[in-house]
């Protein structure tokens, strides 16, 4: 087969974040297909078919993508942030996987982005240097009591968290569910960050703590970081405090 799919990473906004190697993957595409959202990040050119769609149709949009690259197209399937993390990579694997086996032999590739939570905490400072996991809170793909299992598991191994998709009109309740569960377990002084649309012009940032912290500072433009036991602040006057994780676990041997 003569067609390619690419999976590209545009980054959490700001064009200036965008890699060379998706910059080119995107300049070399026939078709662009993704989100609304994420279609529009792109620059009109000559020459680009633009297949925008909405949300939650991850695999119906790769297996278009696939469809197109097999009749000879170059496409380029879009994601904000890293298209690996809760994003596009995986729908396109997963309809290879379920789809014509022809599939199997286009040529497809990834190009990473920066995801979220590292835009956020290359803001912070350095909350990420020690160990993390990432958590998505929807429960669109999974149960809700799958999510609450595995983040009391990661808050009580004593992980930075950083929360994807914390909270929507169509899911209000989660965060402050999921913040209830941090705090039966974690100290009332924890760090909690809420970083929303970093790189974009309408950026923020907030650092609290646990027993302060509320849903209602989060929307879905926003990834909140739970900090851990060893999360440290570094108080600035006038400005927002340095946040570090410490790369070390206090009283190890």
């Amino acid at each position: 087969m003569s067609g390619s799919v690419t999976v590209v990473g545009l980054g959490p906004g700001d064009p200036s974040l965008l890699t060379e190697s998706a910059r080119h993957a995107l300049d070399r595409a026939t078709d662009l297909i993704g989100y609304f959202p994420y279609v529009a990040r792109v620059p009109e050119r000559e020459g680009l078919v633009r297949h925008a769609s909405d949300n939650r149709v991850e695999v119906d949009r790769a297996r278009h993508a696939l469809a197109l690259a097999a009749s000879g197209r170059h496409v380029a399937v879009v994601s904000g942030g890293d298209p690996g993390v809760f994003a596009m990579a995986a729908a396109v694997f997963e309809a290879v996987e379920q789809g014509e086996p022809g599939w199997r032999n286009l040529a497809i590739t990834v190009e990473p982005g920066i995801t979220a939570m590292l835009a956020a905490a290359a803001r912070l400072g350095a909350p990420l240097g020690g160990d993390f996991c990432a958590m998505s809170l929807s429960d669109n793909l999974k149960p809700w009591p799958v999510v609450t299992a595995r983040l009391e598991a990661v808050l009580r191994a004593d992980f930075v968290v950083s929360l994807y998709n914390p909270i929507s009109k169509a899911r209000p309740w989660q965060l402050g569910a999921a913040l209830d569960l941090a705090s039966s377990i974690r100290a009332p002084e924890t760090p909690v960050m809420f970083a929303r649309a970093i790189s974009r012009p309408d950026e923020a940032i907030r650092v609290t703590t646990l027993s302060e912290a509320e849903a209602s500072q989060a929307d879905m433009a926003t990834i909140v970081i739970l900090g851990s036991s060893g999360t440290r602040l570094i108080p600035r006057e006038g400005k927002a405090p340095f946040v570090y994780t410490l790369r070390s676990v206090p009283g190890a041997a």
